[in-house]
């Protein structure tokens, strides 16, 4: 048979074995292990990087408040000492306690003090971590002072007293005046306490933080407000350099107090002052909004940098660090890393994809082999079987189709045989019942009864085939309908053995019904009568056929143990079946007999049909044999009713065994 070209839906030649990569099951697995893949990279190396900077983000903010503990120490000591002569030991002592390395430089770089030990330590890195400077406070690091605005923030460390350090003697008399406000407050019920600041004046601390519950109480704090004898000093040398400041741009001169708020023109009443409760020169409380405002602030702070510049320690550029040496680490993004994760990602896709090339390749080639198989299936070449190489889903599809391509090359040749067998069985009828016609035609014979009977012989048996057809038919589409009824199984079986003896003592072969086991008789039974008949006629007409002379076919019905169904057996002592046969025997077309003679011919349809009538009763058949010793075909049916009833086929009725006869179609 020639091939036939296949198109697709542009009209082009099809070819199974290839496709377009993106309809491949190849192109596919590639496209789904690369999506994985790229899936898997995100996924972990964004885990990674928010793993990452948590950590990092954690660690870094352990170290700024590590960072700034250090920092404030360090401006401390530069606040309270003119320069950095005896700051080792404190860097030490830091840095043994945040287990950092702590470096402190010039301007220049020169060292000061480094707690790395050994006399070559590791280089600084080329950034410091901060500036040490007490008039220029990094306010990152250190707080603002306590009451001050971030606008009236002049950055210089409270603890920057300069001049305004008070000697030991004013010290006692303030504290001495402190203590009897803070008593006398404590006997009005004010709960109290005396602060000392930086300069070591004393202010008095209110619990609660609401200094007006003051004025109500004879408790008077006058003596605290007034600056001392140093304070006047050091105030009167800020307030000139101040208005030289003032001076020199043309403003008007300016009166400072000791809380570094000013009044210009004139000096103001002592009466005037304002309650003083702060330790030291703090920035102006708020920046106002004119010029003027704004110069002199600006000039007050220059003075307090230039009277303090002598008594604070000069600008220290800090380093901080690991304990090793190491910066603070951090998450480097930087292009030879962005480089070197994108290298990695790329290595992993291409791993992926090379791995899914050989396992896809592996998968398809079995694949397409199958599908070559099926295309030369279906344009009539002969189909070799499929190499099954491994035991795995691949192997056993490629094994079940080598299965339905022996069982589709046996049922083609049972079909061929089959058209064969049913060309012969009608055709030799009709040549009869053509003769005998065209013989009575010419005048040669004569219209008497065995002219007759002769060609209602022949009619019948090519009926006979004709229904058999029909029947197999029916049942394959689900049409043959059952008209179920009680059956007493034994009775239906003798009648059987009655309606075969005839022919059975012409063929020299006994048949006899056996009595069933004791203890197991057959239990009541619901089924077509007309069916089941048709079933068990076949199965003793196909014994007969094929018991030589002398042999013996029984019949016996007997019920299970469990009581849920019921067994017939028709067993006979003829030439037997195969082994390699005996698994074929239900299949309709089939014959075990190659011959064509009327004794042993046939359709090859009577047990097929068998099986498909037990199967309408929920039932089954099944034979057991032994070449040259005999068989037994067996139905078993279901007690009670049918478990099916197909729709009744047009047109046609169930016809019983005396019209028709014994069936005429056998298998070997």
């Amino acid at each position: 048979m020639p091939r036939r070209s296949r198109k697709d839906r542009r009209g082009r030649p099809w070819d199974p074995q290839r496709l377009p990569l993106r309809k491949s099951l190849l192109g596919r697995l590639l496209a789904v292990s690369a999506l994985v893949a790229a899936c898997s990279v995100a996924a972990t190396a964004w885990l990674a990087v928010q793993t990452t900077s948590g950590a990092i983000k954690q660690e870094q903010g352990q170290n700024l408040t590590a960072d700034a503990r250090i920092y404030n120490e360090l401006l401390g000591f530069a606040a309270g000492h003119p320069r950095w002569d005896d700051v080792g030991a404190t860097v030490r002592d830091l840095a043994r306690k945040s287990d950092r390395r702590i470096a402190l430089t010039t301007q220049n770089r020169e060292v000061i003090a480094d707690s790395a030990a050994g006399s070559s330590p590791p280089a600084l890195p080329t950034q410091a971590s901060a500036i040490v400077d007490p008039l220029s406070v990094d306010t990152a690091l250190a707080a603002q002072p306590a009451g001050t605005s971030d606008a009236a923030a002049d950055r210089v460390d409270p603890r920057a007293v300069g001049p305004f350090r008070l000697p030991t003697a004013e010290r006692r008399q303030l504290r001495r005046a402190a203590d009897e406000v803070v008593s006398c407050l404590n006997d009005a019920g004010i709960a109290s306490d005396v602060v000392e600041g930086p300069s070591g004046r004393p202010r008095i601390q209110i619990v609660g933080n609401d200094p007006d519950r003051i004025l109500g109480t004879r408790c008077g704090t006058d003596v605290l407000d007034e600056p001392t004898r140093t304070e006047k000093r050091a105030l009167g040398t800020l307030n000139k350099l101040a208005n030289a400041c003032l001076d020199r741009q043309g403003r008007t001169v300016v009166h400072l107090r000791l809380d570094l708020s000013w009044d210009q023109g004139s000096k103001p009443e002592p009466s005037a002052a304002p309650v003083r409760r702060s330790s030291a020169p703090t920035p102006v409380p708020a920046v106002r909004s004119s010029d003027a405002d704004r110069a002199i602030a600006s000039c007050v702070g220059t003075a307090r940098h230039e009277q303090l510049s002598s008594y604070v320690a000069s600008p220290a550029l800090l380093f901080i660090g690991d304990a090793n040496g190491a910066t603070v680490p951090g998450f480097d993004l930087s292009p030879a890393n962005t480089a070197r994760i994108a290298g990695v990602a790329a290595l992993v896709l291409a791993l992926t994809v090379g791995a899914s090339v050989l396992a896809g390749a592996r998968l398809v080639r079995p694949l397409r082999a199958l599908t070559g198989a099926a295309q030369r299936m279906r344009d009539g070449e002969e189909s070799a079987a499929v190499l099954v190489a491994d035991d795995n889903e691949i192997g056993r599809l490629a094994a079940a189709f080598n299965d339905m391509t022996a069982h589709r090359a046996r049922l083609e040749e049972q079909r061929k045989m089959m058209v064969s067998d049913v060309a012969h069985e009608l055709r030799t009828p009709l040549s009869n019942i053509r003769g005998w016609l065209e013989a009575a035609q010419d005048g040669l014979a004569d219209p008497e009864p065995a002219f007759i009977s002769s060609l209602l012989e022949e009619a019948v048996q090519l009926q006979h085939i004709i229904d058999d057809l029909q029947d197999l038919a029916a049942a394959d589409a689900g049409a043959l309908r059952l008209h179920p009824e009680p059956v007493r199984i034994l009775d239906l079986l003798g009648q059987i053995t009655a309606a075969h003896r005839a022919r059975a003592e012409t063929a020299g072969v006994t048949l006899t019904t056996r009595k069933p086991p004791p203890g197991s008789p057959p239990p009541e039974l619901t089924a077509d009568p007309v069916r089941l008949r048709q079933a068990i006629d076949n199965l003793v007409s196909n014994a007969v056929r094929h018991t030589p002379s002398g042999g013996r076919v029984t019949l016996c019905a007997y019920g299970t143990e469990s009581g849920d169904e019921v067994v017939v057996d028709v067993a006979d002592t003829g030439t037997g079946i195969s082994a390699e046969d005996l698994p074929y025997v239900f299949d309709r077309f089939w014959r075990a007999e190659k011959s064509r003679t009327r004794r042993t011919g046939g359709s090859g349809l009577g047990l097929a049909i068998v099986r498909k009538l037990a199967e309408a009763h929920g039932g089954g058949a099944s034979a057991v044999s032994t070449q040259g010793e005999g068989s037994v075909f067996t139905l078993r049916l279901p007690a009670g009713r049918p478990a099916s009833e197909p729709a009744q086929v047009p047109g046609r009725q169930p016809k019983g065994a005396d019209s028709r006869g014994p069936f005429t179609g056998h298998q070997g």
